[in-house]
């Protein structure tokens, strides 16, 4: 028995040290030297503080800047620089027909609503529904010039101003063909403040 132990013994503490700690030191030095915004969260840093992340959403409500996708984590946004209130991903889970997402639809329509009355543009579906993760940080390019009205007015902007801000800010389909354009919100939400 003890013969065979031994080699099992051995073959562990081998694979111990090569998978948990020869590969992932390894990974991790080549991703920093080949990859080094992606692996370290694609993070925006604005005067050496981290404002966020291209790759997840933040919770937008002032009328001065464009609204992201609502959020399906929780009650407070995902905000991955704030330990007290740290969410995970996840969907709602909310079939067609449960009441609660009705719910909450009519309740972002009428917050859209109550910040633009004058808009009589139909309101984009992005717009009112969160995404398979809840923290997608992009909106339809619809979504965007939805609220371009809206954004340029409580600044002061023409509209032409904030439309062309926001097509600097417009990403095109993945490898040309996958997707649609795309808009991220904070990227264009920092460069309406001036700082990106």
């Amino acid at each position: 028995m003890i013969s065979q132990l031994r080699p099992a013994f051995f073959m562990l503490l081998i694979f111990t040290i090569i998978t948990g700690i020869i590969y992932p030191l390894a990974v991790t030095g080549i991703a920093q030297v080949v990859f080094p915004s992606q692996s370290n969260g694609s993070l925006i840093m604005v005067d050496g503080k981290a404002v966020g992340s291209e790759l997840i959403g933040q919770q937008f409500d002032d009328p001065s800047y464009f609204w992201g996708r609502i959020s399906a984590t929780g009650t407070f946004a995902y905000n991955a620089f704030d330990a007290e209130n740290l969410t995970a991903s996840s969907g709602s889970n909310y079939g067609p027909l449960n009441p609660a997402l009705t719910d909450m639809v009519q309740a972002r329509i009428d917050a859209l609503k109550t910040a633009d009355p004058d808009n009589t543009l139909p309101i984009p579906v992005d717009l009112v529904t969160a995404s398979g993760s809840g923290l997608d940080p992009h909106v339809s390019v619809a979504a965007a010039l939805y609220q371009v009205s809206r954004v340029a007015s409580a600044r002061g902007l023409s509209e032409a101003e904030v439309t062309s801000l926001m097509e600097k800010y417009t990403e095109g389909r993945q490898f040309g063909i996958f997707g649609e354009p795309r808009v991220n919100v904070l990227k264009l939400n920092l460069a309406l403040d001036g700082v990106q």
